[in-house]
């Protein structure tokens, strides 16, 4: 007896074999623990700002670690891997809106990492966090306590500098909640997952060529970048002049 092959038994087949096959890797170790501890660090700062208690030491210790991982992140989609690279996701506007109009070219050549959509978010929280953390750097809390690089500017630079960190979180917020309603569409509706393989840096190896997956997440560089920047952090904050609220 002969079985009949149609297109929903085949499609069902392929999704069977990718659900047997562990995948191509495409993340690597760098890129999903900054993702994870970025969001785990804008939590705790948002946290230690809002909860009773003196919690400023801590608020300051986590936009440390904000800007250490964007920085790093950025410094990463240099030379980092394959994936990771700017270079490699990063699109211009014509690609966006003809894959924003669902052109079939457009989504065919779509990238392996992040889509030209995702590209876009990735910029955008990379330089909203980034402006965060380095304006909180001269804020104050218009009371008694001071941002570490606070005694560098005018008390009315840092008063300017203050709102701009409380308006910019604001952004951050919408842009998040952007973010993960844009990976439950892809989840729920397009039947993409995109929050697996940040979690274990493997895709489908029916969604990635052969080719395509990289070999090495080669954490040991990225180790080495973020130690480096966090030297030059601290020497920064070290040698910064003490901030004075008030002047009498």
């Amino acid at each position: 007896m002969s079985v009949q092959h149609t297109p929903e038994r085949e499609a069902s087949a392929d999704r069977a074999a990718s659900a047997r096959t562990p995948g191509r890797l495409v993340w690597d170790l760098p890129v999903r623990v900054i993702h994870w501890s970025l969001l785990l660090c804008v939590a705790g700062a948002w946290l230690t700002r809002e909860i009773e208690g003196d919690w400023f030491a801590w608020h300051t210790r986590f936009g440390y670690a904000v800007l250490l991982l964007v920085a790093t992140r950025v410094l990463w989609g240099i030379v980092g891997t394959r994936h990771a690279r700017f270079s490699s996701f990063v699109r211009g506007p014509v690609t966006i809106l003809s894959y924003l109009r669902g052109d079939p070219a457009a989504a065919s050549s779509a990238p392996v990492g992040h889509n030209p959509l995702g590209a876009l978010m990735v910029l955008a929280l990379l330089g909203l966090l980034l402006i965060q953390a380095v304006t909180g750097l001269f804020a104050n809390d218009q009371i008694m306590e001071t941002g570490p690089l606070c005694g560098y500017v005018s008390s009315t630079l840092s008063d300017q500098l203050t709102t701009v960190h409380k308006q910019v979180f604001d952004i951050i917020l919408a842009a998040i909640f952007i973010h993960v309603a844009a990976a439950l569409f892809y989840l729920w509706v397009k039947r993409d997952n995109l929050i697996l393989p940040m979690l274990t840096g493997r895709k489908a190896a029916n969604r990635v060529p052969a080719g395509e997956e990289i070999r090495s997440s080669r954490t040991a560089v990225a180790l080495a970048i973020l130690i480096a920047l966090g030297a030059v952090l601290y020497w920064v904050i070290s040698t910064a002049p003490e901030a004075m609220l008030f002047s009498y």
